[in-house]
């Protein structure tokens, strides 16, 4: 499987709670997903400075990307702290 495929399949996943984030004046967008199958991603918006980000994106966002893409074994917000 190429990373292209990976990448089209991770933004899938997250376009589905795209509207939650964006309702919140944030978004999230993805940079790249190394070969450990980490996605790296960047907060925008809202989403850079929110205390709950770490949250949203633990219990939200990976869980929708690890289970629309099982492949993937975690994701890491390259401006933000993920806990």
């Amino acid at each position: 499987m190429s990373d292209q495929s990976l990448i089209e399949k991770v933004e899938i996943a997250i376009d589905e709670i795209r509207p939650y984030l964006i309702a919140d004046g944030g978004d999230i967008k993805v940079v790249s997903i190394d070969n450990k199958n980490i996605v790296n991603l960047e907060l925008l918006g809202s989403c850079e400075t929110c205390p709950m980000s770490p949250m949203t994106l633990k219990a939200g966002v990976e869980e929708a990307i690890k289970k629309q893409v099982p492949e993937i074994k975690g994701i890491n917000a390259i401006n933000g702290v993920i806990n």
